[in-house]
């Protein structure tokens, strides 16, 4: 049987491709390509979040008994204020009308669509809502205790970081008898804010409110997002006894969503493309957990905390923290077990997580990202080069015993059956495996698309440059360089190879190195960094062993 290897070569990339193409669209919560199931309707846009601290639905329900009002009763109105509290990292507005965080920019990030503009997580806009916000509710019937659609009072203190290593934000409420003190604590370097929570009862009567914790968002899709583009944006969760949860705001919106909705631990976010907010309650604390539909377009995650009974003039203190900032694997390893999970490495992630630890190891001696890639891909190409070494000489005993099986292919041209009988004895009495050249290409495929899962999903190469022209190895070469160097390296790789018998055939084996550099063209540079260093890498190992059994077969005749 005639098997053309270059051609197999071809339809397991192809078939790679496709599975990746539809990993994205699974990721951006579209249906599989290969599901029949159509795409949801689009949702409206999103609600104003003020239109949605008006309704009891901003307020996590499922609480027996609980008396929740639509607008939150005071003897006379207080005056609000928005508060920005700026560090070295994050420039946080919080409104004191609940004392919700309203505005959450990251001061060490670029914006993806503006480079002008810094990375902005939470926000109110006519683009969408992202929202943190924490308040009590009662177990049953009786005083309402402050929410989030309380007005607080800021106590005055510094709001810059200036010299100190932390700033401070204390904010104030009584509502029927019950006292609500929130303190925000921003430490110079961290994406982690502390916020304390103390609940005073002011009244005649024993109390049990619970605290509770909550992120609500949109459901549009992110800006910018495509299909190349690693882009979720929805609901994550972690609990001991389910581990990771990954949500989807279609699920949310269809009453649909199934996670764990009580637990002694974990945490829940809000998670999108290279950053996550996360509200981080203490350890060993029960906890209820829910997902719901807070207007049009507009969802929340929430976790609610039983504070036990708190008998009149006690105070109880309740310390959570809410980490929003870069997925940023060793760091959030070191502050919420599982929080590192957001990392989304896509279905490869046995494979890319070592990878990303090796390449996260070198970057540490070497101090760039591209240089790192190229370390990594000599790596990983003297950690396969016996196995590339095999599949090249395979290809190298084809390509000089060329001329025989185009005698063969003449002489039984008429006989299919006879030819086929033919090549394999020729195979092997030249002791030639037709498969042996797939394996290079077999083998790093799954490196390949791990790698870029890793290049997609690591907020620590967002923004890292190479060099000249590559300022960000997580976007596409804006210089479309790197795509004419792989296309390049893939016409001279084709000219090493043997010639198809096929004229028809071995013009498309010239024009896939166009069609494949085209696609590049979308592609993270840094992957496309890899691949042609990978390539480069390969045509001299091919032409020494190609040369090396050239030299052989002439010495014969």
């Amino acid at each position: 049987m005639d098997i053309n290897k270059r051609t197999i070569l071809w339809i397991v990339f192809s078939i790679s491709l496709a599975f990746l193409w539809d990993s994205w669209m699974v990721s951006q919560g579209n249906p599989s390509f290969f599901s029949m199931t159509p795409p949801p309707a689009k949702v409206a846009p999103a609600t104003p979040a003020g239109a949605a601290a008006q309704t009891n639905s901003g307020v996590p329900s499922g609480i027996t008994g609980a008396a929740i009002p639509a607008v939150p009763g005071a003897a006379a109105p207080i005056k609000t204020e928005v508060v920005t509290i700026t560090t070295d990292v994050v420039k946080v507005d919080i409104d004191t009308n609940g004392g919700v965080i309203k505005r959450l920019e990251l001061l060490k990030f670029r914006d993806k669509i503006d480079q002008k503009k810094n990375q902005v997580l939470m926000n109110v806009s006519d683009k969408g809502t992202y929202l943190a916000q924490t308040g009590l509710v009662n177990t049953v019937a009786g005083p309402v205790p402050p929410n989030h659609t309380t007005p607080f009072v800021a106590v005055p203190g510094p709001r810059m970081l200036n010299d100190a290593n932390e700033v401070k934000l204390v904010l104030e409420a009584v509502q029927d008898g019950i006292k609500l003190t929130k303190t925000f604590t921003f430490k110079r370097g961290n994406y982690v804010i502390d916020m304390l929570h103390q609940v005073t009862n002011n009244g005649s009567a024993p109390i049990s409110p619970l605290l509770y914790l909550q992120l609500q968002h949109d459901g549009n899709p992110p800006e910018g997002d495509s299909f190349f583009t690693s882009s979720y944006t929805g609901p994550t969760m972690y609990t001991s006894i389910n581990k990771y949860e990954k949500l989807q705001f279609k699920d949310i919106e269809k009453k649909k969503a199934d996670h764990v909705k009580k637990a002694n631990d974990g945490w829940i976010a809000i998670s999108q493309h290279y950053f996550v907010s996360a509200f981080l309650p203490p350890q060993n604390m029960p906890r209820d957990i829910e997902t719901r539909t807070d207007a049009a377009n507009l969802y929340a995650i929430a976790t609610k905390l039983p504070l036990g009974q708190i008998a009149p003039g006690a105070t109880v203190s309740t310390d959570v923290r809410l980490y929003s900032g870069p997925q940023d694997e060793n760091r959030l390893e070191q502050i919420a077990p599982g929080l590192e999970l957001v990392k989304d490495y896509g279905w490869l992630v046995m494979i890319a997580k070592p990878i990303f630890w090796v390449m996260d190891k070198m970057h540490s001696y070497i101090g760039n990202w591209g240089w790192t890639i190229i370390a990594f891909t000599i790596a990983i190409k003297l950690l396969f080069f016996p196995l590339s070494a095999a599949g090249y000489k395979s290809m190298a005993r084809i390509k000089v015993v060329t001329p025989k099986m185009q005698a063969i292919r003449e002489k039984y041209k008429g006989d299919p059956a006879k030819m086929n009988q033919a090549t394999m004895e020729l195979y092997k009495t030249e002791k030639i495996n037709p498969l042996g050249g797939c394996l290079p290409i077999l083998v790093q495929m799954p490196v390949f698309i791990a790698l870029y899962y890793v290049l997609s999903a690591s907020a620590e190469m967002r923004g890292a440059p190479w060099i000249s022209w590559i300022t960000d190895l997580t976007q596409p070469d804006p210089l479309f360089i790197l795509p004419v160097l792989y296309a390049i390296s893939m016409f001279i790789t084709t000219k090493l190879n043997p010639a198809p018998a096929d004229p028809i055939q071995a013009k498309m084996m010239l024009f896939m190195p166009l069609a494949f550099s085209v696609m590049f063209i979308f592609f993270p540079s840094g992957l496309v960094l890899y691949w042609v260093v990978n390539n480069i890498l390969s045509i001299a190992q091919q032409w020494v062993i190609t040369k090396k059994f050239e030299d052989a077969a002439a010495k014969k005749k």
